[in-house]
C-alpha cells in the first residue's frame, strides 16, 4: 500500500464551497480508480479552515494515475483559488 496524507489550509470564508468539491473528488476517486482503496476527508471544529485527507492507494503508480485523472485535474483547478496552503506527504508501507 501507498499512503498519502494531505493538509489543506483554506482561505477564510471558502470552507463551505471547498468541502463539497473535496467530497465529490473523494467519492469519484473511490468509484472510478481501481487502485484507490481509501479516501477519507477529515476536519476538526477547532481548526475550521483546515482539511486533512488520508488516502490509500495500491502503489505509487496508482496515486500517479489519480493525479493525472480528469476529475482530479478539474477539481484542482476549481479549488485552487480557495486554498491558502497545501502540504502533501507520501509513505510506502513497510514490508512485513
Amino acid at each position: 500500500m501507498y499512503a498519502v496524507v494531505v493538509t489543506f489550509r483554506i482561505k477564510s470564508g471558502h470552507i463551505s464551497a471547498f468541502l463539497p468539491e473535496m467530497m465529490q473528488n473523494a467519492a469519484t476517486s473511490l468509484a472510478t480508480e481501481p487502485g484507490c482503496h481509501r479516501f477519507d476527508v477529515c476536519t476538526d471544529e477547532e481548526r475550521s479552515e483546515e482539511v486533512f485527507l488520508y488516502e490509500l492507494y495500491e502503489d505509487r503508480a496508482a496515486f500517479q494515475t489519480h493525479l493525472n485523472s480528469r476529475h482530479f485535474v478539474d477539481f484542482d483547478t476549481r479549488v485552487q483559488p480557495m486554498v491558502a496552503a497545501k502540504e502533501v506527504r507520501t509513505y510506502d508501507q513497510v514490508p512485513t
